[in-house]
């Protein structure tokens, strides 16, 4: 319990659960019931990645990678779906645009930004970053092929229900893809995720920890770095029912947390696609956020860029194809239309960070040009 309780210094805001629950179960005011659980939900996705990551260490490697694949973007899975039970289907739209958009431009901009300042020029694996990279590509493919479609069917009476085949057939290839993916990085390519220090990266979690990569402690400048391996602090059935209780605490958060956001909308006088797009992305990741900066600053580019591009490909082939099944499931009918402005927003976003990102080195301006076309289109939404 102690090691679990020191994991992060961010488990102070844990006190806001009971206070996230209770202002529901008072039927307080919408404002004082999205701020409680959105805070709490924070330190919840830092004991969420934490219990997974304790739970790899204890399992083979392809076990413990499929561990953080499966759990490394839960939050907003979670969200997505009390969202969809809603009927809130602008803003599950908006939050999956917004956990692309979030990790593309805000995390890998602060990152590039961050360390830049601190580095002149900072390098990084090319090889996993140009398998990120075409698999960004099929994210465009996804976002805009749909868009496509439903221009040339807008005339056809029963273009709804194409619309909804067509996005399901999507999303069950979308997580085909994404399983052989899973299946070249921790198999039978996996000698290619290696960074200089052979050390492999693996699928991320919200820990922002990796499989089997070991993060150097933070040294004096010049002094050696030496790899320490990661050991499990907690038992196996501890881990286990850590995992179960904060999933748990999460879903009940994340209820109360969608429930209140048409009335923090009103009175805020914000539209939900807004606070879909920037500010539900931020609770599930605002810990991975803070990390991957940390390791920039430490020169650590291929594990910072890994966190931003490997939760993008999460979200994009993992979290919105499972929102689409589920939403098939329990007889929401959720598309892959996106709006134009959505479409465009990802397409551009994912140029910029492709020509980034191609030449394996980065410095403090690339991320100045990350961070300014997240603010552009934040405003964009704002005024919308």
């Amino acid at each position: 319990m102690k090691n679990t309780l020191k994991c992060s210094s961010l488990n102070v805001l844990l006190i806001f659960i009971p206070f996230g629950i209770l202002s529901a179960m008072l039927n307080m005011n919408d404002t004082s019931i999205f701020l409680c659980n959105f805070i709490a939900i924070i330190p919840l996705a830092k004991l969420l990645g934490f219990s997974t990551e304790e739970l790899s260490l204890r399992t083979s490697e392809t076990l413990g990678g499929l561990l953080n694949a499966t759990f490394g973007n839960a939050v907003e899975l979670i969200i997505g779906i009390m969202a969809l039970r809603g009927g809130l289907i602008d803003v599950v739209k908006a939050s999956m645009i917004g956990s692309l958009l979030s990790n593309l431009l805000l995390v890998l901009g602060l990152c590039l930004f961050f360390g830049g300042l601190k580095y002149k020029f900072q390098k990084f694996n090319t090889t996993s970053s140009d398998t990120s990279a075409s698999l960004l590509v099929m994210t465009i493919f996804m976002v805009i092929l749909p868009v496509a479609f439903n221009y040339e069917d807008e005339n056809k009476s029963d273009v709804e229900e194409r619309e909804i085949k067509f996005s399901r057939c999507t999303a069950v290839v979308m997580l085909i893809v994404y399983g052989l993916y899973l299946l070249f990085q921790l198999k039978t390519h996996a000698r290619f995720f290696k960074t200089n220090n052979n050390n492999q990266i693996f699928a991320h979690t919200n820990s922002m920890e990796y499989e089997s990569l070991s993060i150097h402690r933070g040294m004096e400048e010049g002094e050696q770095e030496q790899e320490e391996p990661e050991e499990s602090t907690i038992s196996l059935s501890f881990s286990l029912i850590l995992l179960i209780i904060v999933t748990i605490l999460i879903s009940i958060c994340a209820d109360y947390l969608v429930d209140s956001i048409e009335g923090i909308s009103e009175d805020w006088n914000l539209s939900p696609s807004f606070v879909g797009l920037i500010l539900l992305p931020i609770v599930g990741n605002a810990a991975e956020h803070v990390t991957a900066v940390t390791v920039a600053l430490k020169n650590k580019m291929d594990l910072a860029i890994g966190v931003a591009l490997g939760s993008s490909m999460q979200v994009a082939l993992m979290v919105i194809p499972l929102l689409v099944i589920v939403g098939w499931i329990i007889n929401v009918n959720l598309s892959l239309v996106f709006t134009v402005f959505e479409s465009l927003s990802i397409f551009i976003s994912v140029l910029i960070v492709n020509q980034i990102i191609n030449d394996g080195k980065s410095n403090w301006l690339e991320g100045v040009m990350l961070l300014s076309a997240y603010i552009i289109i934040a405003v964009a939404y704002w005024i919308m």
